[in-house]
């Protein structure tokens, strides 16, 4: 079963999934926007029989505490340092297997470069690393908001916060809509309706630039030590193109890409051809 917990990091309660036996080979799960760990609430107990899995809701993101991003800087680099404490905290260290979607590509390769000993292999999921892999819904965040932050660059960008948008994420490029439950769009809606929950992702948009500035840094860690690397990419992802995945292979020719039909939340709807993919990739060659 899945376990429900906290941990106290970064002087904030954090939330956390966990599942599995201690022992058992370590996954660390991290999502992206706009979910949270419920993200992963099939994927858990799927592989919880070969895995020790855990997944973390990020400050801001579903059950972990939101400070008052006055007070609270709402940057990557801040996140990943309260995912690295919370880690620490619960002793979910050493080698392990990452699994990094979305947001979780500049978190999770930001705790590879605190920790490089823990990466003992890594699952892709439309996590984008080139620059070929931003879709035009970026254009606005890239090209009016970095260049100039205020009121009025940032206004238009509520438009990706309100329900019809947040429900968008969800379906576009699931080609079964029937498959994909209405509680993740309208349990993200709860979340996002917090008082400075908008201001936290609107920080978080601008905060975005700094992962790519750091897109050839990630790129050249990749060729250079080679990590055994599995992707599933869904083709029809609102924010991040086909061929940001095809770019992964640039720079790991021996990475194994799987081309979902499906867009930003493939678990949604290839939740068995994702399983089965990791568990025979495991087997095959990292085990």
């Amino acid at each position: 079963m899945t376990r429900f917990q906290t941990v106290f990091a970064g002087g904030l309660e954090v939330f956390y999934r966990e599942a599995g036996k201690p022992g058992a080979p370590k996954l660390l799960l991290l999502g992206g926007f706009p979910s949270s760990s419920h993200q992963f609430r099939n994927l858990l107990p799927a592989l919880a029989d070969r895995f020790h899995l855990v997944a973390i809701d990020y400050p801001g993101f579903g059950n972990t505490e939101m400070p008052d991003p006055a007070e609270w800087d709402y940057t990557f680099d801040h996140l990943a340092e309260i995912v690295d404490e919370a880690l620490l905290a619960i002793d979910f260290t050493g080698p392990m297997g990452l699994y990094m979607q979305d947001y979780g590509g500049p978190i999770g390769n930001r705790l590879i470069s605190l920790h490089p000993d823990w990466l003992q292999w890594q699952i892709i999921q439309n996590a984008n690393l080139y620059d070929e892999g931003i879709t035009e819904i970026w254009d606005r965040i890239r090209h009016v908001l970095w260049a100039n932050r205020n009121a009025e660059t940032e206004a238009p960008l509520e438009a990706l916060l309100r329900p019809e948008t947040v429900k968008a994420i969800y379906l576009a490029g699931h080609p079964d809509p029937t498959k994909i439950s209405p509680d993740n769009w309208n349990l993200d809606l709860h979340f996002l309706a917090r008082p400075n929950a908008h201001r936290v992702q609107l920080d978080l948009f601008y905060d975005y630039q700094t992962n790519t500035a750091q897109y050839p840094t990630w790129q050249g860690r990749l060729r250079r030590d080679q990590p055994k690397t599995l992707i599933f990419w869904g083709q029809g992802d609102i924010f991040f193109t086909p061929a940001g995945g095809e770019a992964y292979l640039r720079d790991l020719p021996d990475a194994q890409l799987v081309r979902l039909d499906s867009g930003h939340f493939a678990v949604e709807d290839c939740l068995q051809e994702i399983v089965d993919g990791i568990n025979s990739f495991y087997d095959e060659t990292v085990r």
